[in-house]
């Protein structure tokens, strides 16, 4: 029994190896807290994880959801690659024809459920949980594609002027919508307000001629099909030309009722498979669901047709559709619509147009003379965009879409369901990504469909679920294997019936907490249950899972982990080991509790090549210097060591040369190394030898510098290489020193001469222009001397007259 234990606590130790690194794989805990009873609980705990289904795969200790993991680790414990289930998702186009590739003017006369312009049309797609399936859409617009157009016009009376333009709308349209199209059909409805106070006067004259004055205006109706869609434009003209206006109370008008009605009686209207456009023309507000209460009418709109005779008849008991409503209608039926409205409410039906995909808003003349080009324009707005939708998801099922537009424009998010400013003939792509977060309840296929909003063709995919393991339809019920038939026998272990449980499904529930089990699970000499680490069921202990999965408790008691070893630098065996059962198990070239202690010398090598300098002992990679005067990493350092050169200097110097300080003393202190005479520098021993070399250069007595090298070989003997000349300095040539000397202090001689002589005409030209400066500046005083009298004296007579 001892010897048994012993074997089965050596397995325990290597499966505590093996789940250590199992755990360290990256995705393995998520398999592993899925806590998975089966292999089809284990594919669903995400992309990674895989179900060993080998017989003999699980140890003591373990419980049958360590049977999942990431498929590394569970190749890390043992499980061979043929022994994993995982299987994978898949991707089968069942339908994939070219998209319609043709031009205006050919010869080949198709019909619309010909023309193909999404591809692929149909596939499959088989999804595990977690794992996204890809598949590329491709969208090309056909040229000459179909279309049809049903004009929605709103008659009440201020709508009196509109409706004698649009008379001769339908030859007009047709030829400008021929340069688009050669296959084109157009309808006409009109609509007016639901027959009810307060929506329409009801009494009956004004039931008769909702309108004042002389007014002939026709009895009010909800809406109208005048004319189912049709490829004749007269026709059009002729009966549009026969409408009369007519009349309400209220400004809102009943314009949604209409278009409920246009979207779902596609038989009545005459809608194809084709490019489908409402245009709807108002000048005026409109009802919407809720307003009806007004009337007396609470029950919501029932979304389906009423038309008997071309009129609808439900006017009086349905209220107004809703906006969302109506979204919903219009994107199940493909229909773009098209708001020609006056300028006065052009911000009311572009707030609406918001809120419903492909649909476009045009400002209609006074007069509705514009209503063509508006068409036209809006036509061209829509189809220049194509926006991908799609059914309702199953629960769990999530899809992404990116997209590849014109001109290198790419899109995610939101942004990769639609391109824009496509032209006819344009291709561009879509890859859409499908992934499954859960598996349906019953497992179920289900179908989703996707679609280009505004037209007919559409994607269907069919979602298959991949819940189970193949193994698991390879079971045995009642298999001997699981005690006595109490189970069924797959993918390697027990699925135990209802009130069983167990590895092998040998207890009933009734059992579990006796005594008697109980005893199963403690050591011996022990009271503890399963260590206290785990629980015994049936008489067998599984270990409890830690909060940390790459922590682990193993071992038949629970009694070994892989996380309580002893610990280095903050981590277990030091990261240089791997803990089993609380003991360290070293990597090569570590040893110790902890698996901190190198046996790696290098850390230890000197810059001699010695081990610590020859002065210590390497003990876990660290030197431990014996010798007091050396310290550091290497036993390098000694404050107060002379060095190797200057050590041996006077021994070399006396044993080469006969002189030195110990001349006296050599042939007694200087035996200690062998000594060898060279011829020059160039013969000493270099670097790179075998033996720990350093090259001296030193002065003699004689300020000589000599040259020597040494060396410890492995014997540990010193030998000393010695260049036999030394370099001795020459004396000083004296003759060239005087003459340079005496040449120097002429020279500076001259030199101060030159320089005072220069300092001097300097001055005497300075001094000479000043003088002459002052001479240029001197005034002579020419006056006579004042106390000059002349000798001649003057007299005139004062009769003389000048004569």
């Amino acid at each position: 029994m001892a010897k048994t234990n012993f074997n089965s606590l050596i397995w325990v130790v290597l499966l505590c190896c093996s789940i250590w690194h199992g755990f360290a794989q990256p995705g393995g805990s998520d398999c592993i807290k899925a806590n998975a009873k089966s292999c089809g609980e284990c594919i669903q705990a995400g992309p990674n994880c895989g179900w060993c289904k080998e017989e003999n795969f699980l140890q003591e200790g373990e419980p049958t959801s360590a049977r999942c993991d990431d498929l590394k680790a569970l190749e890390s414990k043992g499980c061979s690659p043929n022994k994993t289930e995982n299987p994978r998702g898949t991707k089968e186009i069942l339908k994939n024809k070219e998209v319609t590739n043709r031009s205006r003017g050919t010869t080949e006369n198709l019909k619309p459920e010909d023309i193909t312009q999404i591809q692929p049309q149909q596939l499959t797609l088989k999804l595990r949980t977690g794992e996204p399936q890809t598949f590329s859409l491709t969208f090309k617009r056909a040229e000459d594609y179909p279309i049809d157009l049903y004009y929605l016009m709103d008659l009440s009376y201020s709508m009196k002027d509109d409706l004698e333009n649009v008379k001769s709308l339908g030859t007009a349209l047709m030829t400008e919508m021929k340069k688009i199209t050669s296959d084109f059909r157009i309808g006409f409805g009109s609509f007016v307000e639901k027959t009810v106070m307060p929506y329409i006067s009801t009494t009956p004259a004004k039931l008769r001629n909702p309108c004042t004055g002389d007014q002939n205006c026709t009895s009010p109706f909800s809406y109208k099909n005048v004319l189912n869609l049709t490829s004749n434009g007269k026709t059009f003209n002729e009966l549009v030309g026969k409408q009369h206006i007519s009349g309400n109370l209220d400004s809102p008008e009943g314009g949604f009722d209409a278009i409920m009605q246009v979207a779902v009686c596609g038989t009545q209207i005459g809608w194809r498979n084709v490019t489908r456009l409402l245009v709807f023309s108002t000048d005026a507000g409109f009802h919407f669901a809720g307003d009806g209460k007004l009337g007396g009418i609470v029950l919501p709109n029932d979304g389906r047709c009423h038309l008997e005779n071309n009129m609808y008849t439900m006017s009086h008991y349905y209220d107004y559709p809703s906006i969302a409503h109506l979204v919903q209608k219009l994107s199940e039926n493909n229909i773009q619509t098209i708001f020609a409205v006056t300028e006065e409410f052009q911000a009311v039906y572009k707030e609406l147009k918001n809120l419903i995909p492909k649909s476009a808003v045009g400002t209609l003349s006074a007069n509705s003379s514009n209503v063509i080009q508006l068409i036209i324009d809006a036509y061209n707005s829509l189809s220049s965009e194509v926006i991908l939708e799609n059914s309702k998801l199953p629960k769990g099922v999530t899809i992404n879409y990116k997209s590849y537009c014109k001109n290198g424009v790419n899109g995610t998010g939101e942004n990769g369901r639609k391109c824009s400013n496509i032209s006819i003939g344009d291709e561009v792509k879509f890859e859409i990504s499908v992934t499954a977060n859960e598996c349906p309840k019953k497992g179920q296929n289900e179908t989703i469909k996707i679609k280009p909003l505004g037209f007919t063709e559409e994607v269907e995919i069919n979602l298959q679920f991949i819940c189970e393991c193949q193994c698991q339809s390879e079971g045995i019920p009642r298999s001997p294997d699981c005690h006595e038939g109490n189970g069924t026998f797959e993918c390697g272990a027990c699925r135990c019936n209802e009130g069983r449980i167990g590895k092998e499904c040998e207890c009933s529930t009734d059992e579990v907490n006796s005594e008697d089990m109980d005893a199963y699970c403690r050591r011996e000499n022990s009271t503890e249950i399963c260590s206290n680490n785990g629980e015994c069921i049936c008489g067998q202990c599984v270990c409890k899972k830690r909060e940390n999965t790459n922590e682990v408790y193993s071992g038949k008691y629970c009694e070994c982990d892989n996380f309580n070893c002893d610990r280095s630098n903050g981590l277990i065996c030091g990261g240089n080991g791997v803990c089993k059962c609380r003991v360290c198990e070293c990597y090569p070239n570590f040893t110790g509790s902890a698996c901190d202690c190198s046996l790696d010398k290098s850390s230890c090598m000197a810059s001699n090549g010695q081990i610590c300098n020859g002065r210590g002992t390497c003990e876990c990679g660290t030197c431990n210097c014996t010798d007091a005067k050396f310290q550091g990493p290497t036993c390098e350092m000694c404050q107060t060591c002379l060095g190797v050169c200057a050590e041996h200097k006077d021994c070399v110097q006396c044993r080469a040369f006969k002189k030195g300080e110990k001349k006296d003393t050599c042939s007694q202190g200087c035996k200690n190394f062998s000594m060898t005479l060279v011829e020059s520098r160039e013969k000493l021993p270099q670097p790179g030898q075998a033996d720990p070399l350093t090259h001296c250069k030193e002065k003699d007595v004689d300020d000589c510098w000599f040259y020597f090298t040494y060396s410890v070989n492995a014997n540990n003997d010193a030998i000393v290489h010695v260049v036999e000349t030394p370099e001795c300095p020459t004396g000083p040539d004296i003759i060239p020193i005087v003459a340079g000397v005496v040449a120097g202090i002429v020279l500076i001689g001259l030199a101060l001469l030159l320089i005072w002589k220069l300092l001097m005409i300097i001055h005497d030209r300075r001094e000479f222009a000043k003088f002459e400066k002052e001479k240029m500046n001197a005034k002579w005083d020419t006056g006579e001397n004042p106390i000059y009298k002349s000798a001649v004296t003057t007299v005139v007579n004062p009769k003389y007259e000048g004569k």
